[in-house]
């Protein structure tokens, strides 16, 4: 029984995860930390290891140990009297006495500074069999009817918290000697034998419990990380996928819709020039190209901008009904299609009088610019009208052309991304990023409406402050 199988150590209060790693030796300090066992030397070869990492775990394994100390100390103290009233006068009465101190001193040592004494303790079991002798004076003095008796219990419950079954089976076997010797010293009194054998059942009960909770901690521990971990990976997992659908939304709303409108320019140009068109025209339509090459190339390095600092916070507010305007404006003037909006609130931005989630405003433009891309790319519409507005609580924004509708639904999203839609789903994701409700109503040749709602809590009014005349009159 030595401590050259002790690897993994009990760790202190106030420490943070990975307490259980293996430690070097530290010749310069006294303090050392309680190891933990681990399988295949000494008592502990057919016990579970203690797998790093359980903090939770340990932490209770400990509680019970300075429990059973402290349940060991109060039968002590309390069967004392009995061993020193029975003790002959002399040696026998000074051995008694020396014997209950000590045996108070190691419980109450035990209890009150664990982090110093368990590590004696797991690396020298002989110090628990020492403490077994004095019980058994103890013992031996008292009777096995008194109290003592079941302090004796908690020998074999502490070897199994602490050694496992060997170490449980050992220092069981050692006493339950103790106890075959008690009771032949007692065997005239009535009732020693009743009394042997009831505590002889609750030592091999308690050293069977000891050792069980032990293992089922260690076991639930690594049970417990490997969840830990697996929930680790589905989570970073998740993390990818979400940046990857994130990111796909992004390229589909900005820089690919831009790269097919400057394909589209550039083929006009080409027919242009084949055609032999007036200088005048080639000039407008090589600007055209121009600038969805310039507005492709800003897009894209937004979207870059976006991925370096990827936060709610990190876009500066902004005038969402003025940035809406602009960016119908932006598609009447490219699209030659008739373009409205419409603002019926008093205040000059309709999102001013909500608090709107972080980053909404960014995901309902973005919502906004699709609606209207689709209104040009597929549905030939002639106009295009935009709603914003905010009332009771709620903020509304509504995109309805007058174009040849559609029979697609986005009742089912898996259907979106099997046939291609990726606009409509990338708008759905965006509207459930901030906890908005989307809706797409469309007839055949009665166009379609796009409609989207966001509840929003109205921000509590601020008082005005007082002036230095209010305030010195108040005082």
């Amino acid at each position: 029984m030595t401590g050259s199988g002790w690897k993994h150590r009990w760790p202190r209060p106030g420490r943070g995860p990975g307490d259980l790693r293996a430690q070097p030796p530290r010749p310069r300090t006294r303090r050392r930390r309680t190891p933990l066992p681990t399988a295949g030397t000494g008592y502990f070869a057919e016990d579970a290891a203690a797998p790093p990492g359980i903090r939770l775990q340990l932490n209770a394994l400990q509680a019970l140990c300075r429990q059973a100390f402290a349940i060991r100390l109060t039968l002590i103290a309390i069967g004392a009297p009995f061993a020193t009233a029975n003790a002959a006068d002399g040696f026998p009465r000074h051995a008694v006495l020396t014997a209950a101190v000590l045996g108070v001193m190691g419980s109450y040592a035990m209890l009150r500074d664990w982090d110093r004494c368990a590590p004696q303790l797991l690396a020298h079991p002989t110090l628990m069999a020492v403490d077994l002798v004095f019980g058994a004076i103890l013992l031996l003095t008292a009777s096995p009817a008194s109290p003592l008796a079941y302090a004796a219990v908690c020998t074999p419950l502490l070897s199994g918290l602490l050694y496992g079954w060997r170490g449980s089976g050992v220092f069981t076997g050692l006493q339950l000697v103790v106890l075959l010797t008690v009771f032949r010293a007692w065997d005239h009194r009535p009732g020693a034998g009743a009394s042997t054998l009831l505590i002889a059942g609750f030592c091999v009960a308690a050293g069977v419990i000891g050792v069980t909770l032990r293992n089922l901690m260690f076991r639930f521990g690594t049970a417990s990380q490997a969840l830990a971990e697996a929930n680790s990976r589905l989570a970073v997992a998740e993390a990818v996928e979400s940046e990857r659908a994130r990111l796909a939304r992004e390229m589909h709303d900005s820089v690919a819709k831009t790269l097919h409108g400057l394909a589209l320019s550039a083929e006009a140009l080409a027919l242009a020039a084949d055609h032999r068109t007036d200088p005048h025209t080639l000039k407008s339509q090589a600007t055209a190209v121009a600038g969805a090459a310039r507005r492709a190339a800003t897009e894209s390095r937004e979207l870059l901008t976006d991925l370096r600092a990827h936060t709610a916070l990190s876009h500066p507010p902004m005038d969402m009904a003025t940035e809406l305007a602009a960016r119908v404006q932006d598609f009447e003037s490219r699209t030659n299609i008739k373009a409205t909006i419409t603002t019926p609130t008093p205040t000059p931005d309709p999102c001013q009088a909500l608090a709107l989630p972080p980053g909404a405003p960014r995901q309902l433009l973005a919502i906004a610019s699709e609606a209207l891309e689709n209104a040009h790319r597929h549905a030939n519409a002639t106009h295009v009208e935009v709603t914003l507005e905010a009332a009771y609580g709620v903020l509304r924004l509504t995109v309805r052309d007058d174009g040849v509708g559609t029979a697609v639904s986005l009742d089912d999203v898996q259907v979106l991304a099997n046939t291609g839609h990726f606009g409509l789903l990338g708008m759905l994701e965006r509207a459930a990023s901030v906890g908005a409700d989307l809706h797409l109503h469309s007839r055949a040749d009665r166009g379609t409406e796009i409609e989207l709602t966001l509840p929003c809590p109205t921000p509590s009014p601020q008082h005005p402050s007082h002036s230095p005349q209010e305030e010195a009159a108040h005082a």
